[in-house]
């Protein structure tokens, strides 16, 4: 077995060919799924009401928006429901009934949301960011959020993150989202790392999904939603529960 890249605090549980490592932002580093799952829901719940259906689940969260761009999420999900909205332009206001509007809408809630209750962190995930900085690789926060800068903030992790590919960086330059990998790619470029020489650390299928399809060099699951199995048939070489966890592995 390999060697694994170790700090003063422990090993880091990755090969150690790895020089490079880019984290989600919502149910990796912070704990804003949670907000993402309500805003999503109350959000959705209307819309499905008036066409005469149950409501969003958190299984549904799982399989068509978690991890993915607002937009996107909205049609994947509404479509999974044969509801078609026109697509509109991200200019539309929230109350506008096509998909930019109900993005719109989601993310206008997500930004109350913030304001009022703030930004809590996985302990786990930040003990393991220090622990990475600490050994000497490089960072990036890869997220499908157009709140990425906002979050990391209020969160105090700006400074521990050397780049930030987020939903704004994104439509800026027109990267398709995840369960494509071109966003974990822009971060690779960020930092000055082939993909093979980097690290991918994802809660969502989609995330695991874009990690294995830019041929990163190795790809961790984090389980937050009970879909170890899915997380690891979609492409993780390794699924944990917390990111504490690989701080006690040996590298694979």
């Amino acid at each position: 077995m390999a060697a694994a890249a170790t700090t003063g605090d422990g090993r880091l549980g990755l090969p150690p060919t790895i020089r490079a490592v880019l984290f989600d932002l919502d149910g990796v580093l912070t704990q804003t799924s949670v907000l993402h799952r309500t805003a999503w829901k109350q959000t959705f719940d209307p819309i499905l009401a008036a066409h005469g259906q149950a409501g969003f689940t958190e299984a549904e969260y799982a399989a068509h928006v978690d991890g993915r761009r607002r937009y996107d999420g909205v049609r994947a999900f509404l479509a999974s429901r044969g509801i078609h909205p026109p697509e509109g332009g991200p200019g539309d206001g929230p109350e506008a009934d096509t998909v930019c509007g109900i993005g719109n809408r989601k993310n206008a809630e997500v930004g109350r949301r913030l304001a009022a209750d703030g930004v809590a962190t996985y302990p786990g995930s930040v003990a393991y960011l220090h622990a990475v900085r600490a050994a000497g690789l490089r960072t990036a926060v890869v997220t499908a959020s157009a709140n990425g800068a906002d979050v990391l903030a209020a969160a105090g992790l700006t400074d521990l993150l050397e780049a930030r590919i987020d939903g704004v960086v994104a439509a800026r330059d027109h990267l398709p989202g995840k369960p494509a990998p071109d966003t974990f790619l822009a971060g690779a470029r960020a930092l000055g790392v082939t993909p093979d020489r980097a690290a991918v650390i994802e809660d969502a299928i989609a995330g695991v999904q874009a990690g294995r399809a830019g041929n990163f060099g190795y790809v961790v699951g984090v389980d937050r939603l009970d879909q170890a199995a899915d997380l690891a048939a979609n492409g993780a070489d390794v699924v944990v529960g917390d990111l504490a966890e690989l701080l006690e592995e040996d590298a694979p």
